[in-house]
C-alpha cells in the first residue's frame, strides 16, 4: 500500500539559495530510490518561508530505507544546519472509506 511523506521545513535564514542545490540533490536521489513514486513541493501563501514537501513511496519499508541513507542523512543534515532547525516528517497511510 502506497504511503505519503510530509515533510515541513521553515526557510529561516540569510542565504536561501545555498540551500536549494541541496534539495534538488535529495530530490534527484530520492526518484532513483526503489519504491519512489513522486514529489510535490509546496510554499504556504501566508507564510513564505514554510515550505512543505509531500513524497509518495510504494511501500513504508521503501520510504524507510531512503530515509535510513547515509547520503540522504548527510545532505539533510547540511539543510538542517542551514536552515537552523530539524526537519520534520511524518508518514500517512490512504483510508479506505
Amino acid at each position: 500500500m502506497a504511503v505519503h511523506v510530509v515533510i515541513k521545513r521553515k526557510f529561516r535564514m540569510n542565504q536561501p539559495k545555498e540551500i536549494l542545490p541541496l534539495l534538488k540533490e535529495l530530490n534527484l536521489r530520492a526518484k532513483n530510490q526503489p519504491g519512489y513514486i513522486s514529489t510535490d513541493t509546496l510554499q504556504s501563501t501566508e507564510d513564505l518561508a514554510d515550505y512543505l514537501v509531500v513524497s509518495a513511496w510504494e511501500t513504508i519499508e521503501d520510504w524507510n530505507n531512503w530515509f535510513m541513507n547515509p547520503q540522504r542523512k548527510e545532505i539533510q543534515d547540511q539543510v538542517d544546519s542551514l536552515i537552523g532547525e530539524r526537519t520534520f516528517y511524518e508518514v500517512f497511510r490512504p483510508v479506505n472509506a
